[in-house]
C-alpha cells in the first residue's frame, strides 16, 4: 500500500505546470507536496502556489515576497519592479 500520494503513480496527464520567473518564485499549479532537505513534507491544496527560490521567506518553502525587499545590485533595474 502506498505511503503518500506522491508514491502513487498518476495518469500521464497529471503533470504540473511550473512557471519560472527571473527574479521571483516558482509558480506551481497545485495542489502540491514538497519534500524539504530534512525529509519533512509540506503540502498545499491551493490551485497555485509560489515556491521561494531566494530562501529569504519566513514561510519557506512558500514565497512571502521577501525577494522584493532585497537591495539593488548590478543588473537590478526597472525589471526588478515586475517581480
Amino acid at each position: 500500500m502506498p505511503n503518500s500520494p506522491s508514491d502513487t503513480p498518476g495518469p500521464p496527464d497529471a503533470s504540473r505546470r511550473i512557471k519560472v520567473q527571473r527574479r521571483g518564485p516558482l509558480l506551481v499549479e497545485g495542489p502540491v507536496e514538497v519534500e524539504l532537505e530534512d525529509g519533512t513534507t509540506v503540502s498545499s491544496d491551493r490551485f497555485r502556489v509560489a515556491l521561494c527560490t531566494c530562501r529569504r521567506s519566513r514561510r519557506y518553502p512558500w514565497c512571502d515576497t521577501s525577494h522584493r525587499a532585497r537591495s539593488s545590485g548590478p543588473g537590478d533595474g526597472p525589471a526588478a519592479a515586475n517581480d
